[in-house]
């Protein structure tokens, strides 16, 4: 049964994964369901059923949420292309669902974007893909390791993690700026409380990216610090596919797979890396470090 179930969890996330990577191509019904190999004449219904939301829905979010980040680059394309890109006939109807959606027009979500409508607008997409994350690992998932210390950039999250993806928003522009992309600068997570605390306002994280050691932070910009992931022993943990909750694998680190592997923690809290593939259907990837003495 858990097999079965498994390979069907795979072709619903294939789904989305194409959803995501032909945002700008025909994603009809019968597109979407060939995809997955399943009937197209229960497909809607599947969709919804796993994933809470509608087929149609799902892509209309993701379309806006790519362009939504497209409009806040400054630098980015016109108004106008973008609009086409979302699939929109006109500029006006891509005006119309954006205000709809965001409580902002586009030109004034490009000058200065507010992001807590945003959130808002997004919850139900960005919790479609947890549904499915992969909840089950194995001892021989788990590698150890010897880690160098990594100088980094760190931007602070501090406060509901409902919040968090405004801080995200907020660290991406600023490395950009910075001149520091994934492709050459690792991307770090650093966790210093659970994911759901009690009181959603202890939650704590940082947001990294790795410096080198001749490149200067501005002592003035308060958004920023520098700091130190230090080197040692660590617990390696690898997911992939898809890395927007991550949490299934930390608490397997912690409670399965340390009690029983005769190691003890030293005193920094778990992190992981995160890979942006080639590929866009690839997804994403991500290691979980356990820091051991």
């Amino acid at each position: 049964m858990t097999t079965a179930l498994d390979h069907y969890n795979v072709r619903m996330l294939r789904v989305l994964d194409h959803i995501d990577a032909h945002l700008e191509g025909d994603l009809d019904l019968e597109t979407v369901s060939g995809v997955a190999a399943f009937s197209k004449f229960h497909f809607h219904r599947q969709f919804k059923a796993t994933f809470g939301l509608s087929l149609h829905r799902y892509v209309q979010l993701a379309r806006l949420r790519r362009a939504s980040k497209q409009l806040a680059d400054a630098q980015g394309e016109s108004v106008t292309d973008i609009a086409l890109d979302a699939g929109y006939e006109t500029p006006d109807a891509f005006a119309r669902a954006f205000r709809q959606r965001f409580r902002q027009s586009p030109s004034s979500f490009r000058k200065s974007p507010e992001w807590e409508p945003w959130l808002q607008a997004f919850g139900p997409l960005n919790s479609a893909r947890s549904k499915l994350m992969p909840t089950h690992f194995t001892p021989d998932q788990v590698t150890l390791r010897d880690t160098g210390p990594i100088r980094v950039a760190m931007f602070e999250h501090q406060g509901d993690p409902a919040t968090l993806d405004v801080t995200i928003q907020r660290f991406i522009a600023w490395r950009k700026a910075a001149g520091l992309t994934p492709k050459t600068s690792p991307i770090f997570n650093i966790w210093y409380t659970e994911r759901r605390p009690a009181n959603p306002a202890d939650y704590r994280m940082d947001l990294c990216v790795g410096i080198r050691p001749d490149q200067p932070i501005d002592p003035t910009d308060t958004a920023v610090r520098e700091g130190e992931i230090p080197g040692g022993r660590v617990a390696v943990l690898s997911v992939s596919g898809d890395t927007h909750n991550l949490e299934p694998a930390a608490l397997y680190l912690y409670r399965d797979w340390l009690p029983t592997s005769g190691e003890e923690m030293r005193d920094f809290p778990i992190y992981c890396q995160r890979f942006f593939l080639d590929e866009p259907a690839g997804g994403t990837a991500a290691e979980l470090f356990l820091p051991l003495k």
